[in-house]
């Protein structure tokens, strides 16, 4: 079964939350926000993010794991969205100010499974950081 473009940027902001080993509060409420608020999930039933979330599970622990779910969800997405999925990626590692060696592990796999140029990603990776920072004490 394909996946739909909402579901596979959900499957790819959960795999980016979790690929630390450990799904934050912080993460899971950014995740909420952004498909709440981003343009790009005009049209998503919010009712069915448990549902996406449990499907993303289960592919996770299936045959092919990880690459299966990273595939998949690149597949269903269209080109010019790629960006906007490397985006919400980065956008839910970021939330907590500090990304562990396996969040740098993953964004990188995505990074090389997407036909996005260097610059491109490094520019997303750097307003993520911007959006993110807070006042010095």
């Amino acid at each position: 079964m394909t996946l739909a473009a909402h579901d596979a940027l959900i499957h790819l902001m959960l795999v980016a939350a979790s690929s630390d080993s450990a799904m934050t509060e912080r993460e899971l409420v950014r995740i909420q926000a952004l498909v709440g608020r981003l343009p790009v999930f005009e049209g998503f039933d919010k009712s069915r993010l448990t549902a996406v979330a449990n499907a993303c599970a289960d592919k996770l622990n299936g045959p092919g794991g990880l690459d299966k779910v990273l595939d998949d969800a690149i597949a269903a997405l269209p080109a010019k969205l790629q960006d906007t999925a490397y985006a919400v990626a980065v956008e839910v590692t970021a939330v907590d100010l500090h990304l562990e060696q396996e969040e740098l592990r993953f964004l990188e796999m995505l990074r090389d499974k997407l036909a996005l140029d260097r610059l491109t990603t490094a520019a997303i990776e750097a307003a993520a950081r911007a959006r993110h920072r807070r006042m010095p004490n």
